[in-house]
C-alpha cells in the first residue's frame, strides 16, 4: 500500500503561489470551483485554517466527510483538505468497487494539498508493529479471542488488518459501542493507536485499570508488558496518542474552575484520563459542536480540543462564553500546513487534468478496509 514515504509527490512550487495574497489565490480557487462545478468537492476538517473552511463544500469530522463526499454522485475529484489518513478514506469510500461501476469503472482521485499533513498519531502505530505485537501475543494467548479495533484515525493498511482478522473500526463518537460489540464475540481487545480513547471509553464501561495494560512497540519484547498482565488482560492499549489532546492538563481545568465558578468543561475523549475524569462533558468533535449549539445563550465554557475549532465556535456563538482550555497553543500542526497556496495550486492542476499528491490506496488494502469500516456502520 501506498503511504507518504513511498508516494512520489509533485514538488509544490512555493515561489508563484506564495507570493500571492489571500484574496488573489481565493479567487483563481474560486474560478476552479466555477469551471468544475459539481464535480469537484472540497472537503475542511474542523481543524483547519477558517480561510480553508470558508472556501469548503463540506466541513465536518474525517469520516463524516469521506462518507458525504463518498454519496455526492456528481462528484469526480475530491480535495482532501485534512491529513493523509483521511485522504484514504474518502479514496476508500469513493471509489468502492459499486460506486465505481455506477460511473463506467472511472476513479475519482483524491487529491492532498500538502503530503507533509500527515497525523502524529497514526504515525505511532505502523503495520509492521502492529504485525509483531500480534505474533508476540499469540505465544502468550489466544489471538483467536483477541479482537482487533483501530480508530478511524490511523492508515488504511491498519483498517484493513482488522479486517482480515474479523475486527473493526471505530470512531471518538461510537467507540463504546464498537468495544460493546468486540465484547460480545471475544473476550479481549487490541485497541489501537490511542491509547486515551480507548482506556477512558473502557473505564466508562467499568473495565478496570488493572485490565488495560499498555504495548510499547519500543520496547521490544511483549511491549514492555509482564505475560501475566497479558493473560489478565481485557482491553490492551497501544501507547499512542494525539499531540494536540495530550497537551491539556488536570490543572488547567483546576485553574478555570477558579477562575470562572460554574463554568462547564467540555473535553475531547482523546485527553488523558485524569482530565476526562474532572470534565463536566466529553465528546467527540461533532458532540461538541452540537453541544455548544444547543446551550443556552450565557453558558461558559472551557473546551479542551483543537485551537481552530474552539476559535471557530468562539465566533460562531458569540451568545456564550467560550475560552480555550489551555494557556499553550494546542493546534493540530501537520492540518495547519494546508493553506490557501497549496489548495490553489492542487485544484489548478486538478483543472489542468495534471493532479498531483494523489492519493490511491491499493485495491487489496482498500477491499479489507472498507470491509472494517462497513462494519463500523453496522454497529448501532
Amino acid at each position: 500500500m501506498a503511504t507518504i514515504s513511498d508516494q512520489l509527490a509533485e514538488t509544490f512550487p512555493s515561489a508563484p503561489y506564495r507570493s500571492l495574497d489571500n484574496a488573489e489565490l481565493t479567487a483563481r480557487i474560486q474560478a476552479v470551483r466555477a469551471e468544475m462545478g459539481r464535480g469537484l468537492l472540497i472537503l475542511g476538517h474542523h481543524y483547519q485554517q477558517d480561510e480553508v473552511i470558508a472556501l469548503s463544500d463540506l466541513r465536518g469530522d474525517s469520516f463524516q466527510l469521506s462518507a458525504q463526499a463518498a454519496a455526492e454522485r456528481e462528484c469526480r475529484a475530491i480535495a482532501f483538505c485534512g491529513v493523509h489518513f483521511m485522504a484514504e478514506t474518502a479514496d476508500i469510500l469513493a471509489n468502492r468497487p459499486e460506486r465505481r461501476a455506477e460511473r463506467g469503472g472511472q476513479r475519482i482521485p483524491v487529491v492532498l494539498p500538502d503530503m507533509a499533513a500527515g497525523c502524529s498519531m497514526a504515525d505511532m502505530a505502523e503495520i509492521e508493529q502492529v504485525e509483531d505485537c500480534w505474533a508476540q501475543l499469540a505465544e502468550v494467548i489466544d489471538v483467536a479471542d483477541l479482537m482487533p479495533v483501530t480508530y478511524v484515525n490511523s492508515a488504511a493498511s491498519l483498517k484493513a488488518f482488522c479486517a482480515r482478522r474479523g475486527g473493526i473500526v471505530c470512531t471518538s463518537a461510537n467507540a463504546a459501542a464498537v468495544l460493546q460489540w468486540a465484547f460480545a464475540r471475544r473476550s479481549r481487545v487490541l485497541f489501537f493507536p490511542d491509547q486515551h480513547l480507548g482506556r477512558n471509553t473502557a473505564l466508562a464501561m467499568g473495565i478496570a485499570l488493572e485490565e488495560m495494560p499498555v504495548w510499547d512497540p519500543r520496547q521490544g519484547c511483549l511491549g514492555g508488558i509482564a505475560e501475566e498482565a497479558i493473560r489478565r488482560s481485557r482491553v490492551i492499549l497501544w501507547k499512542g496518542h494525539c499531540s494536540v489532546h495530550q497537551m491539556f492538563l488536570p490543572g488547567h481545568v483546576d485553574q478555570f474552575r477558579q477562575r470562572y465558578p460554574g463554568i462547564k468543561i467540555l473535553v475531547h475523549p482523546e485527553c488523558t484520563r485524569e482530565v476526562v475524569a474532572k470534565a463536566d462533558e466529553i465528546g467527540s468533535t461533532g458532540r461538541i459542536i452540537r453541544l455548544v449549539r444547543e446551550a443556552p445563550p450565557g453558558t461558559r465554557w472551557a473546551i479542551g480540543t483543537e485551537l481552530h475549532l474552539v476559535n471557530r465556535l468562539k465566533h460562531e456563538h458569540p451568545e456564550q462564553e467560550i475560552h480555550f482550555l489551555s494557556p499553550v497553543v494546542c493546534m493540530c500542526a501537520t492540518m495547519y500546513r494546508i493553506d490557501l497556496a497549496h489548495l490553489c495550486w492542487a485544484l489548478e492542476n486538478l483543472a489542468a487534468g495534471t493532479p498531483v499528491n494523489v492519493i490511491r490506496v491499493d485495491d487489496e488494502t482498500a477491499r479489507y478496509a472498507l470491509e472494517a469500516l462497513q462494519r463500523m456502520l453496522q454497529v448501532k
